[in-house]
């Protein structure tokens, strides 16, 4: 009988000892082996309001092989808001910044507008290198998620005010406007410069600075693709990357294609297609960086699916698509989860969107 339970102890040791764990948003907590590599690097990429039917949309439309058929793990997200079955942008990337659900709307404050750190705060402090790069302004929902807290993401001027002292080693997108024509007057662009930020607001830089960053090329949001934006989402990441390498410790990196969602929520398959072809090469300068270094993880993700967008057939034709939409809102469908790198195992399964914040925090041994 002793031999019997020392046996058992010794297998619970052997257990307990090769496993860590991930507190995810139910207070339960997941297992996760020790033999799973962690990464030095993370980079999100998150293609706002892209469903499964958004991804597909490469496979159709892209001439060539998507950079999607380059990843092997595969998940499924949940995406439910603490105050709707259908979350907005806002709540749905505080759970990735933070690992809270909270209420739409809310900017990195949990369901009572109490802030909660963020996971670029945390690893800010920590001493890595940290970058938010999207098409939409800076402060638009899934940006200022990652480095704001406010009760509304439509303080825009207030969700401004955070930057300075964000800890953010490298911005880029548009909003000039809420730091340079602002209703209380404050000319933030000189308080950025302050803190010891250089400031681009005409071109995209070919090489990264020695300080910090801050490029904003458009007074709101940038332009669409079908505009003359350009390469400006993968030149951007490629530009944030090579800057935020140089950092021994790590780095995080987030990457917004804001305007997938747009144009799903203007019904526009046109709008939506050209966006999301320009996420795709942008997930293929993700991917090749990872590849190259060894120590990245790459995870590609939505907050939600926007306009029930489905690849239907042009009548009885089913050599046609023709693209349709069922809403001009938001649906409450579940999201694909991406993953490629050390640990990309951890992003198998279905899961609630919060465990993603949970999951790479500890990976970063968070």
């Amino acid at each position: 009988m002793k031999i019997r339970f020392l046996i058992l102890l010794l297998s619970f040791t052997i257990i307990a000892t090769s496993c860590v764990s991930v507190q995810v948003s139910d207070n339960t907590v997941t297992p996760i082996s020790a033999d799973v590599k962690k990464p030095k690097n993370i980079i999100l990429l998150i293609g706002d309001g892209m469903g499964l039917s958004q991804v597909s949309t490469a496979i159709y439309y892209k001439d060539g092989k998507p950079n999607f058929e380059r990843f092997h793990t595969i998940g499924l997200s949940k995406t439910s808001s603490a105050s709707d079955l259908i979350t907005d942008s806002a709540a749905g990337a505080t759970v990735f910044s933070a690992g809270v659900k909270t209420y739409n709307g809310a900017i990195g404050v949990d369901k009572d507008t109490i802030a909660v750190p963020t996971i670029v705060e945390q690893l800010s402090k920590e001493g890595y290198a940290t970058g938010i790069v999207a098409t939409s302004s800076i402060q638009h929902a899934t940006p200022a998620s990652f480095y704001a807290h406010v009760k509304s993401r439509r303080m825009y001027e207030e969700i401004s005010e955070f930057a300075p002292n964000s800890g953010v080693n490298f911005f880029a997108g548009g909003g000039l406007k809420f730091f340079n024509q602002r209703k209380d007057g404050k000319d933030l662009l000189a308080e950025m410069k302050a803190k010891g930020y250089e400031v681009f607001t005409d071109q995209l830089p070919q090489t990264p600075s020695e300080k910090n960053e801050l490029i904003l090329l458009a007074a709101d949001g940038m332009p669409k693709m079908s505009e003359g934006r350009g390469d400006f989402l993968p030149n951007a990441t490629k530009l944030a990357l090579e800057k935020l390498s140089k950092n021994e410790k790590g780095f995080f990196l987030m990457v917004e294609g804001s305007q997938i969602d747009w144009g799903g929520h203007d019904n526009d398959a046109d709008y939506l297609i050209k966006e999301l072809l320009d996420f795709d090469k942008t997930l293929g300068v993700a991917l090749d960086f990872a590849k190259q270094n060894g120590e990245t993880l790459v995870i590609v993700t939505a907050d939600h699916e926007t306009g029930g967008y489905t690849l239907a057939s042009d009548g009885k034709d089913y050599n046609k698509i023709k693209p349709s939409f069922s809403t001009t809102g938001h649906s409450g469908t579940m999201v694909p989860v991406f993953a490629e790198g050390p640990g990309a195992s951890l992003f198998n399964g279905i899961y609630e969107s919060t465990e993603i914040y949970y999951k790479m925090m500890a990976l970063f041994n968070k």
